[in-house]
């Protein structure tokens, strides 16, 4: 059966997400042994394990020894869910096409951090979410599937937050649904999508309401 290991720093909401999606999660490993989302897997019946990254001398010690502890698992597909550690090159390279990220922008806009903020000082109108498969280039590869919000007038960066969060939780299960269905191709830097993709777009839009 194919299944799924999540990887997360901190309380994992969208780790919550692909559990209550009821996809087969074989474990959530975090980085931070204190994480909140480790406490939620386990009342779930989910393996976890913890292996902080402070106590390896640099960026590709710790990748390799958390790269040995995913593989135990044989998964199909790594998810990252909040996992906040960039990846050495041998990380990406040995998950190449089944690793994949979801980030509060619609990229190539805002990539890295205080998305939020970033577009409400750049003033947009249409702000989201991405899930993508994950390059050795920061919050860059091709592109699974998209979800839109608008940018409302009175907007902070806590409340849009919020509305691009909901979204990140309908997109994500699906995107990890496609994968482990066998319906994402990838062709250079896109992603085909098999027609038998249960109605489902790549691109969600709530009904805005201004």
């Amino acid at each position: 059966m194919a299944s799924v290991v999540i990887l997360i720093s901190g309380r994992g909401s969208n780790m919550r997400a692909l559990l209550e999606a009821g996809l087969p999660v074989a474990a959530v490993i975090s980085n931070n042994p204190t994480a909140e989302g480790l406490l939620f897997a386990r009342s779930h019946g989910i393996p976890t394990q913890a292996i902080n990254h402070r106590t390896f001398p640099d960026r590709e010690a710790f990748d390799t020894a958390l790269a040995a502890i995913i593989d135990t698992y044989q998964p199909d597909l790594v998810v990252l869910a909040g996992f906040m550690r960039i990846l050495s090159t041998f990380f990406v390279d040995h998950y190449q096409g089944r690793l994949i990220n979801i980030h509060p922008s619609l990229l190539p806009a805002f990539p890295g951090l205080n998305t939020h903020e970033r577009a409400l000082e750049e003033g947009v109108r249409i702000h989201g979410c991405t899930v993508h498969f994950v390059t050795s280039k920061l919050d860059y590869g091709p592109i699974i599937i998209q979800a839109a919000v608008p940018v409302l007038t009175g907007d902070t960066s806590a409340t849009l937050a919020a509305r691009v969060l909901a979204q990140e939780h309908r997109i994500y299960p699906q995107a990890v649904r496609w994968f482990l269905q066998g319906q994402l191709a990838l062709t250079g830097n896109r992603v085909e999508i098999s027609s038998a993709s249960d109605g489902q777009t790549v691109l969600c839009s709530p009904e805005i309401k201004l």
